[in-house]
């Protein structure tokens, strides 16, 4: 078997020792003659398999007792309409920072549902090449919370501040976060947040997982008419389990938060690696005439690192070049195109290095 370096932005890589640990307990867990996929959620194993993963993940993120993790299907997108119906029940506006394509959609799909919406800022008259300054910033008089995607996975722009807010009544504003692509990438402080969500395929685990980390106070907001599977509140007090959650994604993604704790020291020694990979990429795109990167410097995300040749029609060789230096999924999105190398966590350093040498190589030979 050859592993190749994925640089995929989403499904992504996976740790190497979470794979094979998985593969060592796949027919049978533990000694008990049968897969995690064939446990029932309601099982003491899968039971306790839940809890420890919450448990390491609240460890690793520190996240107070006073949140909600919840375990939910539907990919970070159903958040765009969770959320609205979960914090807006009792009225008010759902504001945003307009930094992208996925905070977009999430703002479109809060329209699309009726509830109102207004936008507190936007990246959209640069270009979305530097996210908007904290000073331009407006919410509204009835805000009932700030939305934002701290990292845009496609456009590879990530917010150098936390955008704390305060309505015209003196009330601060509870702050909604889109971390799909930079979760346990770095320490945060939890409690400056209303809510957090990620979808998993990035930093987490496998697609088919999405995390909400929710304050409890912002819990049973809902009008009672939303579906019972959209509602934090009957989510929360049921564990995650109003129906059967996505198991074998929960199982994996704890062993993802096992690896961080144990292989890797924590999210302090994962921020210094994580900087360590994108310095690498940035500094050869900036050494470089042949490669750039558009993003403000402040700005340039460490997960997702786009970068353009000054050539495009070499783009097609360098795509296929790469991949047969197994140098996998560099492609970038199609609405944007050029290339994109998107540094999760588990994607090791000597990935960047070995990306870096066929870069400086490819452009002695094709520039």
């Amino acid at each position: 078997m050859t592993r190749h370096y994925n640089f995929c932005a989403g499904p992504a890589a996976l740790p190497v020792a979470v794979l094979e640990r998985a593969r060592s307990e796949l027919v049978d867990y533990q000694g008990r003659g049968l897969s995690v996929m064939e446990m029932s959620h309601r099982s003491d194993e899968f039971v306790a398999i839940a809890e420890k993963a919450e448990a390491d993940f609240r460890q690793l993120l520190g996240v107070p007792e006073n949140y909600k993790v919840l375990f939910l299907q539907g990919g970070a997108s159903l958040q765009f309409s969770m959320l609205p119906m979960n914090l807006l029940g009792q009225g008010g506006s759902a504001d945003f920072i307009q930094t992208g394509i996925w905070g977009k959609k999430a703002l479109n799909e809060a329209k699309r549902l009726g509830y109102a919406c207004h936008v507190a800022g936007s990246s959209e008259p640069n270009g979305h090449v530097a996210v908007p300054e904290h000073d331009v910033l407006r919410v509204s008089k009835d805000a009932a919370y700030l939305h934002y995607t701290s990292n845009e996975t496609i456009g590879g722009l990530e917010f150098d501040y936390t955008p704390h807010m305060t309505r015209e009544d003196g009330q601060s504003v509870p702050l909604v976060c889109d971390m799909s692509s930079n979760i346990l990438s770095k320490p945060i402080d939890v409690s400056e947040f209303g809510v957090i969500y990620a979808g998993a395929q990035k930093n987490i685990g496998p697609a088919g997982l999405t995390l909400v980390v929710v304050r409890d106070d912002l819990i049973g907001r809902a009008k009672p008419d939303i579906p019972s599977l959209f509602d934090y509140q009957m989510l929360a007090e049921a564990g995650s389990m109003v129906n059967t959650p996505p198991t074998y994604a929960w199982y994996l993604a704890g062993l993802v938060f096992e690896w961080l704790r144990n292989d890797i020291g924590g999210l302090t020694a994962m921020d210094a690696i994580n900087q360590r990979k994108s310095d690498k990429l940035y500094a050869a795109i900036e050494a470089s005439d042949f490669y750039s990167n558009p993003i403000a410097e402040q700005n340039r995300s460490r997960m997702n690192v786009p970068f353009v040749l000054a050539d495009s029609a070499l783009d097609k060789a360098f795509l296929q070049e790469a991949d047969q230096a197994g140098l996998l999924n560099l492609k970038g999105h199609r609405s944007v195109g050029g290339m994109r190398a998107s540094l999760y966590n588990a994607v090791p350093e000597e990935a960047v290095d070995a990306l870096v040498a066929f870069m400086a190589d490819f452009e002695k030979r094709r520039g």
